[in-house]
């Protein structure tokens, strides 16, 4: 079963976080019901990776101004037909950084976050869910970071000011993390 790998991360990951663990249990039977799960035309939603980028000192993150949604968010996207979440999670966090792969360093192969959010219709796309698998992944601040076309920007936040780029429940909830590792 192509969905497999996805069902046993699920299946191991676990948080103290009650929203959060709700999301996960609603992902699992979300990919267990649509074999298409990783399709972007599946509606109401679909599986997608982000990667959740921090420098080595667990200082600061990785955020890109999306282009499209005017958001500061952490590098991520659409997993399109690819069952292999891991895989799908290295190439999103290369593409959209300008960072080769060989650069990135993915701190485990276990789940960091699991989110549920809405993308509001736009011109692009109507109004869907994302099923976001976020992994851990680690960059050398040192080096550059070209971005790619899907951003206006991309930037190393200190952790204290992350708030002020994104405030969002799930991006504090991926803060509280990191500060964790941090400790």
């Amino acid at each position: 079963m192509h969905r497999q790998q996805l069902l046993e991360l699920l299946a191991r990951y676990r948080t103290p976080y009650l929203e959060e663990a709700a999301m996960a249990a609603r992902t699992c039977r979300f990919v267990m019901e649509h074999s298409n799960c990783f399709d972007r035309g599946l509606r109401p939603g679909h599986v997608s990776a982000s990667a959740w980028i921090v420098n080595p000192a667990r200082s600061h993150v990785l955020l890109l101004h999306h282009r499209k949604l005017d958001l500061w968010l952490h590098p991520g996207g659409h997993a399109d037909g690819d069952p292999d979440i891991l895989r799908v999670v290295m190439n999103e966090a290369s593409e959209e950084t300008g960072v080769a792969e060989e650069h990135i360093k993915l701190m485990s192969d276990a789940i960091f976050d699991v989110d549920i959010h809405t993308v509001y219709e736009s011109e692009y796309s109507p109004r869907h869910e994302h099923f976001d698998i976020r992994f851990l992944m680690e960059i050398d601040d040192r080096l550059p970071l070209p971005g790619n076309h899907e951003s206006h920007q991309i930037a190393w936040v200190p952790l204290e000011e992350v708030s002020s780029f994104n405030n969002t429940r799930s991006i504090f909830r991926l803060l509280q993390k990191t500060r964790r590792l941090a400790a």
